[in-house]
């Protein structure tokens, strides 16, 4: 990684990124489940999923939002910080052996309602697909961003 100043003004609303693929494994969710606390049987029991709708085990939502938010960062840019996520939303299952790529596209920018001359938010939307392209899972990161000084 390297260091990137990057700036409110330096973001255009439609720019676009992706990310390669990552195959999420039953190790992902096992440490999961051991991270958060969170052993229900839809993550760890492939037999009772057997008898379920989905017919096997799925991976923890949050585990796609931490795995897809990291698949995104990239470059250190000490002018912004993540300031959150809005409208999470899990869209479909990911299964053991599913592999998911991210789109992250800027879709506003608004001033910082307190300090408007010096910062501003980025909102960024993330889209997750797995490799069937189906939709998995979408979010809105947030970014508090550093305005460039005003020249006085």
């Amino acid at each position: 990684m390297k260091v990137v100043d990057r700036w409110f003004e330096d973001y255009d609303i439609g720019e676009s990124r992706a990310t390669v693929g990552r195959t999420i494994t039953e190790a992902d969710i096992v440490l999961h489940a051991g991270q958060t606390g969170d052993f229900f049987p839809h993550h760890l029991d492939a037999e009772w999923m057997a008898t379920q709708p989905a017919g096997q085990r799925i991976a923890h939502g949050t585990l796609i939002v931490s795995v897809a938010v990291g698949m995104t960062a990239g470059d250190i840019n000490p002018q912004a910080m993540s300031y959150g996520y809005d409208k999470i939303r899990f869209v479909k299952p990911v299964f053991i052996g599913d592999t998911i790529t991210v789109r992250a596209d800027i879709t506003e920018k608004s001033d910082h309602k307190r300090t408007p001359a010096t910062h501003g938010y980025v909102h960024e939307l993330v889209t997750v697909t797995n490799q069937r392209a189906e939709t998995v899972l979408v979010l809105t990161h947030l970014y508090l961003v550093n305005k460039r000084e005003v020249a006085a």
